[in-house]
């Protein structure tokens, strides 16, 4: 794919990503539902538990580095190819974990549903099909893999240690107290595997996939 064609795509996915981010920023201010939050806590406490999601995380990192590829498709770099597999892996299990264990737990409306199709749906696919059609790559090495294996890594620790202290967790299926300890680990080991097998796939399809985005004005 050329150049041109892969700027207007990474463009398109930074717009809407940076848009789903602001619309659900705007909710949480103004104290709309965010999962099953009934009564929202005070404005402070309520910004930092969005910063807590890795639905917004992961989100951030697609649009950072959509907005670096609508500029250069063919950027590169040590620290941007770690942010760059981070996000793509880090928005694939955004989508799935939110279709197979918290998309049955909502009941949202008007714009907290849009917001969150936007979030857990739209930019997942917008991302996805970017990465899978205008690359840029090759791009992942076993380097690249380690490190971004630590984000993920980092957010699953602080947020268990960071709910056991405040009795808060970003997502039901991370609390204790629903279905017990051993629930939590259970699940916690299997959204891990689940990061290593996408660092597998995302690091095997970047060897095999033609190298992407090529400069030539046309096909």
């Amino acid at each position: 794919m050329t150049l041109p064609r892969a700027q207007f795509w990474h463009l398109l996915t930074a717009v809407v990503t940076i848009a789903a981010i602001a619309l659900q920023l705007v909710l949480v201010i103004r104290g709309g539902q965010v999962l099953d939050e009934v009564e929202p806590p005070e404005l402070g406490l309520r910004l930092a538990r969005f910063i807590a999601y890795f639905t917004v995380q992961s989100n951030v990192l697609v649009a950072i580095s959509a907005v670096t590829l609508a500029r250069d498709p063919l950027r590169d770099g040590q620290g941007w190819r770690v942010l760059r597999l981070a996000g793509i892996v880090g928005i694939t299990v955004t989508g799935l974990v939110h279709f197979v264990l918290l998309r049955p737990l909502l009941d949202l409306g008007g714009a907290d549903w849009t917001a969150d199709k936007l979030l857990h749906m739209v930019v997942p696919v917008l991302a996805l099909i970017g990465w899978g059609v205008f690359g840029p790559r090759p791009r992942i090495t076993r380097r690249e893999v380690g490190l971004a294996l630590l984000w993920p890594l980092a957010w699953l620790g602080v947020t268990l240690t960071v709910g056991g202290l405040s009795g808060w967790f970003p997502y039901p299926f991370l609390d204790h107290r629903e279905d017990g300890a051993g629930a939590v680990a259970v699940t916690s080991l299997g959204v891990l595997v689940l990061f290593f097998a996408l660092f597998s796939v995302a690091s095997y399809l970047d060897r095999r996939l033609t190298p992407s985005p090529t400069t030539a004005a046309a096909d």
